[in-house]
């Protein structure tokens, strides 16, 4: 019982000195300080956040129509006449649950990125249980969004399984403060969810290099399904898609939240939603606490007036270190004179 007691104190111990933030610290001292409850609605429902988007010039997926009510669902096979790749989303889902990605047609069948066909009658299913609310947040009644599907960029196309790769950056006060790319592979049935069994990659807010790498918590330095070495992974127009992520903190009100983006071939980077809840796994993905930098933004004496200029200072005084994991309560010192406000 001692041990174990003293197991669980030296635990602790190496978690404060890796500056980790914890659950109820999360909760407490930075959702529940920085985020009101009334710009909630507007990033719980997607919806919601993609017209408000479209409405502050940030790059999001185009609209393609909207199904609210369930007598609209008998006209679904001619609204998607002529459509051969588009995605279906429930506005209040959560967690990757309810969204349809058709890729391609066949005839009158509809053909996901697995390969999977699908009838009229199968996607018009879909969509009425979206309505019913059995995608969303408490089963509350919803509506379905039907969106352009990404076209990824060709420089994922070997990192990923099935699914479309997306980046987590994690926001406060307008800051880019740490950042992981997800990458879905068979454990995670095509999903970008850690929880399931997707590669957390985190990235260097300096540079959008590859900092590190995790499966299960476990670090990795391949993709478990396409053998590509993930410390090779660099984004491009990093810049431009941290800049649109602190955009976001101006759009929402959010000061702490979590921006999903994805790389288009087309069209660049681009906004898939916002949480005001954003998860503590990229810590674990990027080997390093978010404590000191979260406390470096609060230590400003001013806050940058731009969002351009809140990311060039996030890419000067959050680098990554060299690699190091949260369990061995290694010393983060390198992290927290980096976070420092002065430098």
């Amino acid at each position: 019982m001692i041990g174990h007691l003293r197991q669980m104190w030296q635990s602790r111990q190496n978690m404060l000195r890796a500056g980790i933030l914890g659950m109820n610290r999360r909760n407490i001292d930075y959702i529940g300080r920085y985020n009101q409850r009334g710009n909630y609605p507007i990033v719980d429902d997607k919806l919601r956040t993609k017209l408000l988007a479209t409405e502050h010039g940030v790059g999001t997926p185009s609209l393609r129509f909207v199904v609210r009510e369930q007598h609209e669902v008998r006209h679904l096979k001619a609204r998607l006449d002529g459509m051969s790749e588009f995605v279906i989303k429930p506005a209040k889902g959560a967690g990757g649950k309810g969204i349809l990605v058709v890729s391609g047609r066949a005839g009158d069948r509809f053909i996901t990125p697995g390969g999977r066909e699908m009838t009229i009658e199968d996607i018009s299913r879909h969509v009425s249980n979206t309505l019913a609310g059995l995608h969303s947040l408490a089963g509350v009644p919803d509506v379905a969004i039907i969106e352009e599907r990404i076209k990824l960029d060709p420089l994922f196309a070997e990192y990923s399984y099935e699914g479309i790769p997306d980046i987590r950056v994690v926001v406060f006060l307008g800051y880019p403060v740490m950042a992981m790319l997800r990458l879905s592979t068979s454990d995670s049935h095509g999903k970008a969810n850690l929880h399931q069994g997707a590669v957390g990659v985190g990235l260097d807010i300096a540079t959008g290099q590859c900092a590190y790498a995790v499966q299960f918590d476990k670090r990795v330095f391949r993709h478990p399904d396409t053998g590509m070495q993930l410390d090779s992974i660099e984004i491009p127009e990093w810049r431009e898609l941290l800049i649109l992520a602190a955009r976001c903190q101006e759009m929402s009100g959010l000061g702490y939240l979590g921006a999903d983006l994805v790389l288009d071939e087309e069209h660049g980077p681009q906004l898939l939603e916002l949480n005001a809840r954003p998860g503590l796994s990229v810590q674990i993905a990027n080997g390093t606490g978010l404590l000191p930098r979260l406390q470096a933004i609060e230590q400003l004496q001013s806050v940058h007036s731009s969002p351009a200029e809140r990311v060039d200072f996030a890419m000067a005084n959050f680098a990554a270190c060299p690699a190091q994991t949260i369990t061995s309560g290694a010393d983060y010192s390198c992290q927290q004179q980096k976070s420092s406000p002065l430098s």
